[in-house]
């Protein structure tokens, strides 16, 4: 964690106050809903409530006790100057600091920029959580899908991970079949899945805190027209785009490259999310990859690349694959075949 601390020193001006649980954890190792880190140019201090004290003192950190309404007496413990994360903090605790006569400097992304490019160890974390999940999809290739529920295969989908070693889920699993597979962030329910038809199935396993992520899309038969054709482009635009995924690329650029791809067979207007994101502590982190994304591909950077198209009404397509950006090119971790697979 040292050394964590010490690239943010060189990043700030004044003592910067980390409140985001995640970014708190980054830096210290303590995972809490409850606690304020102040970066300092000598050293950090960690303030918390009583329920995580303890655990704070075990991994040797140095931890100011405070109430549970952690803003109400904190400015007593902070400088007159102190930057903050701008997009976490809360407008009632800024304000609480603010009236205390605490000088308050926003900073915009700062941890989440220094977490974009991964260390080895948690790059080793990633690759395990991800060949889980791929252990999971192959396992799913050969279970029935006709005639059951959705949630029932997103459950079997979860016991799996935890079978095979996960924390647990990255995110609830979803199993979209049909219609309700034309919704990008589809809930999970009880439809019953159909012959016929595409069943769009997100899920990814957590490793020792860090995320996988994969999407697949199965046929349940043979397919309308649309829909096989759909396939083809999107999975031609998803590999056209991994070939992109290489170090100070833009966000931007890599997008377009599917996003043209689509377009220019004519299904554009079916492709409204963005190409993908970074992945780590978080299921959605930096880099941005998406239209209007400034962001630059880091080196050892996680992200995803899942270009989607949705037939309203008739069914979903979406194919995700989980990519190190390497300098050599992108080292896909996601080894489930891409091509359709055809399931009972």
């Amino acid at each position: 964690m040292t050394a964590r601390l010490e690239r943010v020193r060189t990043l700030i001006a004044a003592p910067l106050l980390v409140t985001k649980p995640v970014n708190v954890l980054y830096l210290t190792g303590l995972d809490t809903s409850n606690a304020a880190l102040l970066v300092e140019p000598d050293r950090a201090r960690l303030f918390t409530d009583f329920r995580y004290v303890e655990k704070a003192r075990l991994l040797g950190l140095d931890v100011t006790p405070v109430s549970r309404n952690l803003f109400a007496g904190l400015a007593k413990h902070l400088p007159p100057r102190v930057e903050f994360e701008a997009e976490t903090l809360p407008y009632a605790s800024w304000a609480a600091l603010h009236e205390a006569g605490i000088e308050l400097v926003p900073r915009s992304e700062l941890l989440e920029n220094v977490r974009a490019a991964k260390e080895s160890g948690e790059l080793d974390a990633i690759r395990r959580a991800a060949a889980i999940t791929n252990e999971c999809f192959d396992r799913l290739a050969e279970e029935r899908f006709t005639g059951r529920e959705e949630r029932a295969l997103a459950w079997w989908l979860e016991s799996q991970m935890h079978e095979l070693g996960a924390d647990g889920p990255a995110f609830p699993v979803i199993v979209a079949a049909g219609a309700n597979g034309a919704s990008p962030h589809a809930s999970t329910g009880k439809r019953t899945i159909e012959p016929g038809t595409t069943v769009v199935v997100d899920a990814a396993a957590r490793f020792e805190g860090y995320c996988s992520d994969c999407t697949r899309t199965f046929a349940t038969g043979e397919l309308p027209g649309e829909l096989a054709r759909s396939y083809q482009v999107c999975l031609d635009a998803q590999q056209t785009a991994l070939a992109a995924v290489l170090p100070d690329a833009s966000g931007r650029a890599v997008d377009a490259v599917a996003r043209d791809l689509i377009a220019g067979a004519g299904l554009g207007e079916l492709f409204g999310h963005g190409l993908g994101n970074g992945v780590g502590l978080e299921i959605h982190e930096l880099p941005r990859l998406r239209p209007e994304s400034d962001d630059v591909l880091p080196a050892d950077g996680v992200c995803s690349v899942e270009p989607g198209i949705y037939h309203p009404g008739v069914g979903g397509i979406r194919i995700e694959d989980l990519v190190i950006i390497g300098e050599d090119g992108p080292e896909i971790l996601t080894s489930f075949p891409k091509e359709l697979v055809t399931v009972r």
